[in-house]
């Protein structure tokens, strides 16, 4: 039934009538992402709200020192979560199928799920890093450009039904070695 689940998703994928069930399949990665996503609105309603009260300013020329390392930060964060998302890629691929997993679509799942998450949490990083900034004292500006970051940030390492499928075609084919 599995391989005929995983040959049926293969040989459709242009067709997204019979696509479905892998799509499904990614319903809570998304529900991830787009908890992520509410987040990054919800420090952006908090600072519009009670960002008077969240303010600390601290003097122009401390602020300009952390505001720089938090950019490089930020702009050292994407290549990161890009080689760690292969990295977790390769791995969810490759790694020994355990005795106890029911199956090669279930264990894709749950491995695609950490990389997603662990994916979705760096980059959620790089919004902090605009609260952080607008705590200690920053404008709006500073607040949308690291927010901006890290939702352009989602957008790049979303859920892909084409890595899922790879995670599902590998672990099946390690059954059959």
């Amino acid at each position: 039934m599995i391989d005929s689940y995983i040959h049926s998703i293969g040989n459709n994928m242009g067709n997204p009538v019979e696509s479905e069930p892998l799509k499904s399949d990614l319903t809570l990665h998304w529900i991830i992402v787009g908890m992520m996503l509410m987040m990054l609105t919800t420090y952006v309603v908090i600072c519009h709200t009670v960002g008077a009260q969240l303010q600390q300013p601290l003097p122009e020329a401390q602020r300009i020192l952390i505001r720089t390392v938090l950019y490089a930060v930020a702009i050292v964060t994407f290549p990161l979560t890009n080689l760690i998302r292969h990295i977790q890629l390769r791995l969810n691929q490759t790694m020994p199928r355990p005795q106890t997993q029911s199956g090669p679509v279930a264990l894709a799942r749950s491995r695609y799920l950490t990389t997603v998450i662990v994916s979705m949490s760096l980059v959620e990083v790089v919004g902090i890093l605009g609260l952080v900034m607008f705590i200690l004292g920053d404008g709006f500006n500073t607040l949308y450009i690291f927010t901006g970051l890290s939702a352009l940030g989602m957008f790049l390492y979303r859920p892909k039904t084409d890595e899922y499928l790879e995670i599902i075609n590998a672990i099946a084919a390690q059954k059959h070695e």
